[in-house]
């Protein structure tokens, strides 16, 4: 379910980065601020645990920067 909402939140924000690429930085950035949150408190695990727990949130955060990224360049590809 976590996955799905992850990957919703990163369709959101492609769409959104094309339609308005100016608009979508906000987002994005909370978005990645929230799961820096959740990283850095996974993190505080001991061990390999840490890393373990923090995984999920920064390849999280990745997909984010990555999906509205792409948003604008192809906007900006666009021929009009």
């Amino acid at each position: 379910m976590v996955i799905a909402a992850v990957v919703a939140l990163c369709v959101v924000l492609a769409v959104l980065a094309f339609l308005l690429p100016r608009l979508s930085r906000r987002p994005e950035r909370g978005t990645q601020r929230t799961l820096g949150a959740g990283a850095r408190a996974g993190g505080k695990a001991p061990g390999v645990l840490g890393r373990l727990f923090s995984k999920p949130f920064r390849s999280s955060a990745r997909a984010v920067g990555r999906s509205g990224s792409a948003g604008r360049r192809s906007r900006s590809r666009m021929p009009f």
